[in-house]
């Protein structure tokens, strides 16, 4: 797959201008122990609650790094967030968003997700497609709020995913 350059990858997207996700940049193969360290930190409570470790805990972000689309943020202390995201013919899929507990509930998600549907739109893909376990409730809430819609469930392994998709009309 052809390497996204940053040039592409960073204008202001749908009124969500880059300076409102400072730090905000491509991921580099350098990054992947970071990222992977992230997710590990940002989903790491919800082991206890779906009985299984969740997905992005045990990603291959090397492999995302150079293959797909691998966003971060850069924060003060590391990085604070992060988003894997899959370009597809007909949608973009955001495979893992991530945010640092310490940065959870500043709206940094919120953003990081308004920025995955410029993204998506400066594209010209019509929808945007994610998954959480549905033991999830929070995140089926939040991406609810965010006007995803559940549109299926399937088991993929030991993991009841919700399949959510979200129209950009």
């Amino acid at each position: 797959m052809r390497r996204k350059t940053s040039a592409r990858l960073f204008p202001s997207c749908a009124g969500v201008r880059v300076a409102e996700l400072a730090g905000l940049r491509q991921a580099r193969p350098e990054d992947s122990k970071a990222v992977s360290d992230l997710a590990r930190s940002a989903y790491g409570h919800y082991v206890e609650i779906i009985n299984t470790v969740p997905a992005p805990m045990s990603a291959d972000y090397s492999a995302f790094i150079a293959e797909e689309t691998v966003l971060v943020v850069d924060g003060d202390a590391g990085l604070t967030g992060s988003l894997t995201l899959m370009e597809r013919p007909d949608h973009l899929l955001i495979w893992s968003i991530a945010v640092a507990p310490d940065a959870q509930g500043t709206g940094l998600g919120g953003r990081m997700m308004r920025y995955c549907e410029g993204f998506a739109r400066k594209r010209g893909l019509p929808e945007i497609r994610l998954f959480t376990h549905a033991l999830m409730r929070k995140n089926r809430e939040w991406y609810k709020r965010l006007s995803y819609i559940e549109v299926g469930e399937e088991w993929v392994g030991d993991k009841h995913r919700v399949n959510l998709v979200k129209h950009l009309g």
